[in-house]
């Protein structure tokens, strides 16, 4: 759907934000905003009888996404999905059983299942794009929404292992044992991928992100080769406007603060950090000068923050936007800008008050800074 077609957007600081462009306050939004540790999620979710229940109705999916919305004064709506739509669209038996992760019928470890697969068709996936259309409508202009995808590697992990894994024992064994057969693999995931976000952009996504949610479980190398070639190979496929706007692409490596110098060279707008890392560093490395080229970053506290008090979250929100530096101010240059987010997705069990706490540091320490900045 033509992206001219929807409302207007009256909130645009998120992706003024990924593009390194000056704005008036530190945008936020929380990986998992929406989820269970919201009451009214947990009851729509009853209502839809399943996760996946709740996934493949876009009423529901809609409903989901906008309710963090209603509650804080986030700056970003993403979509309401899962990482493993696509393998399963693939024909692998994606389930969730009550309490427990996700689940493949089928697993992919031997030359006759990798053969096996193909990039799916997007009509198995439509699902997730009338959500996108309908989520974006809902929106009207409030804020942009942002579209998503497991990375090749994270995906390959699920449809190794089966499920979710403390060891990564299939996965790994396959990795070093059949390296041509993961390269298939993660090759067909790379460009089924790629087509995925084209085509949630397509239904009126205004940027896409891309979770290596397990690059991090790699050995120096193996990471380079079996994660970043294959995010990189969808990057380079992935649309870079709709309608004349830029989509800002972000990637997220969880525990992947030590190859940031490999990531910088990712045709990315965006990197994001987990809470292991320093914002400042990272700024140094890659978020280079004002009026220079650079990459914004996304993150990074430690979402288990949220569990203390609330004047205890302002204090540790006040750390991260003090350890990412002076905010770029110049709105005639691009500079080194910070998206403010979770190092990871929010725990089911935060007290929905503690997120109010925490958006609201973020937004009034964040304007102190920039008119601190003005005033030097």
């Amino acid at each position: 759907m033509p992206h001219s077609a929807f409302p207007p957007l009256q909130n645009d600081t998120f992706l003024r934000a990924c593009l390194r462009q000056a704005t008036d306050h530190t945008p936020v939004w929380l990986m998992r905003q929406a989820g269970r540790y919201l009451p009214e999620y947990r009851q729509t979710r009853e209502k839809a009888g399943s996760f996946m229940g709740l996934a493949t109705n876009k009423d529901f999916a809609t409903e989901v996404t906008l309710q963090p919305l209603d509650r804080y004064p986030l700056d970003a709506a993403i979509l309401f999905s899962d990482i493993l739509t696509v393998p399963d669209a693939m024909g692998l038996g994606l389930s969730f059983a009550m309490g427990e992760g996700p689940k493949f019928e089928k697993v992919v470890r031997d030359e006759a299942a990798v053969a096996a697969l193909a990039v799916p068709d997007m009509n198995k996936l439509r699902y997730v794009f009338d959500a996108v259309t309908s989520i974006r409508r809902a929106l009207n202009g409030r804020v942009p929404l942002i579209g998503f995808s497991g990375s090749p590697w994270t995906l390959a992990c699920y449809m190794v292992e089966g499920a979710g894994s403390d060891d990564y024992r299939w996965v790994k064994s396959l990795m070093y044992s059949r390296p041509d057969l993961m390269h298939r693999l993660l090759a067909i995931n790379a460009d089924s991928v790629a087509l995925y976000l084209n085509t949630q952009i397509d239904a009126g996504a205004q940027a896409v992100m891309i979770f290596d949610s397990w690059g991090g479980v790699l050995a120096d190398g193996a990471f380079q080769q079996f994660s970043l070639q294959y995010t990189a190979r969808v990057l380079s496929q992935l649309k870079k406007s709709a309608d004349g706007a830029t989509i800002p692409r972000l990637v997220f490596t969880k525990g992947g603060g030590m190859w940031l110098d490999d990531m910088n060279t990712l045709d990315c707008e965006v990197l994001g950090l987990d809470w292991t890392q320093n914002l400042g560093r990272a700024r140094a490395l890659v978020g280079g000068e004002v009026g220079g080229p650079g990459k914004a970053l996304q993150g990074n506290i430690d979402p288990n923050v949220l569990f203390a008090p609330p004047q205890v979250i302002e204090q540790e929100v006040i750390k991260v936007l003090e350890s990412f530096g002076p905010p770029h101010t110049d709105p005639l240059k691009t500079g080194p800008t910070h998206v403010f987010n979770l190092g990871h997705g929010i725990h089911q069990l935060t007290p929905p008050e503690h997120v109010s706490a925490l958006v609201s540091a973020v937004h009034q320490h964040s304007r102190k800074m920039r008119t601190t900045a003005r005033a030097v």
